[in-house]
């Protein structure tokens, strides 16, 4: 058993390369040789995002605060509140983030295949955020 500490690794802000405003990150948990998923706290202010990307394993997203939006490629901008779970598929291209006027945190889950858990693309557009 292991217990990981509430405080014992300290936020981290988005970085720019990734996320479009104002993001905290607070790791939850690395994936490791016994452990495959990572997980983190992911807090956007209201109008932050992330870049577009991909996850080689897909990605789970719990929300459990505020009002966010989130996209996969030729789909519509949907909203997600707490306790909704979003699933994207492996390689499937998406973004997620704050609505304009509100926060959102979610947790984000993801495994590792290859040493990898995630590929950046490209910023989110102002037109795309706003549903085009």
């Amino acid at each position: 058993m292991d217990i990981t500490r509430n405080g014992s690794t300290p936020s981290a802000k988005g970085p720019a390369d990734w996320f479009t405003g104002t993001v905290r990150v607070d790791a939850l948990f690395a994936a490791n040789e016994a452990r495959r998923a990572a997980a983190a706290s992911v807090t956007f202010e209201p109008g932050a995002r992330t870049a577009w990307h991909t996850h080689p394993r897909g990605q789970t997203l719990i929300v459990t605060a505020g009002l966010g939006l989130v996209q996969r490629e030729g789909g519509p901008v949907e909203e997600i509140r707490p306790g909704d779970v979003v699933w994207f598929e492996p390689g499937e291209k998406h973004w997620h983030g704050a609505s304009p006027t509100t926060a959102m945190t979610h947790i984000a889950i993801q495994e590792n295949q290859d040493g990898k858990v995630v590929d950046w693309l490209e910023q989110v557009s102002d037109a795309d955020y706003h549903g085009g």
